[in-house]
């Protein structure tokens, strides 16, 4: 005997349906410890930057295409930003999967990772045509839109709160493009500061107990 009365017993039992078909149409193995990681990444990779392209907070002092080994010191920080943050989200949510027994790599997470890949697909051959015609200052307002776009696509086959996170990426975005040479810092917002606080959050409402 459980105690429990026919009511509550068919609740129960609802809420182990709901949380099956969850389980088999939407990725919930994402960590909260993911985004924080990936912001402490990008906040790392602007402080870099930031020494190489400002002096005392009064603007650029230096640019890309003015300096040869600027442009390739950057584009090689980019890549060690994204090649740590991507290793680190993948742990953080490799480690929730295995501590929940699901799968990290399923149908869904298919479909989750096809959603993003065209966005970002289409983001980064745009973010391409910018530096060939010297629109570097635009790069950042491109990479926050492309992005939030991205997570907006994919969040049906996620947790919904993802979706959230890419309309505020969006809009920091399309802000940025009125303030182009302020670029660091709002990419510092949008993928750094935005990122900590959405992993926070959702590590908070689904990972703290």
């Amino acid at each position: 005997m459980t105690g429990q009365t026919p009511t509550e017993q068919s609740l129960e039992t609802l809420q182990d349906i709901k949380r099956m078909m969850e389980r088999s149409s939407r990725f919930i193995s994402l960590s909260g410890l993911s985004g924080v990681s990936a912001g402490v990444c990008a906040l790392i990779g602007a402080w870099i930057a930031h020494g190489w392209l400002y002096l005392d907070g009064d603007g650029f002092v230096r640019t890309p295409y003015r300096d040869a080994s600027l442009l390739t010191n950057m584009i090689i920080l980019a890549l060690a930003v994204l090649i740590a943050a991507l290793a680190s989200s993948t742990f953080f949510t490799w480690r929730k999967a295995r501590r929940s027994k699901l799968p990290i790599w399923d149908l869904t997470a298919k479909r989750l990772a096809i959603n993003m890949a065209i966005p970002l697909a289409a983001g980064g051959f745009f973010v391409l045509g910018l530096l060939d015609h010297h629109g570097w200052q635009y790069v950042a307002p491109a990479c926050l839109v492309f992005y939030g776009l991205a997570l907006v696509n994919a969040s049906k086959y996620t947790l919904t709160d993802i979706r959230y996170l890419g309309l505020l990426e969006i809009v920091l975005g399309c802000i940025n493009m009125y303030y182009p040479h302020q670029g660091l810092y709002f990419w510092a917002a949008g993928f750094g500061v935005l990122h900590i606080v959405y992993g926070l959050i959702m590590w908070w409402k689904y990972e703290r107990t």
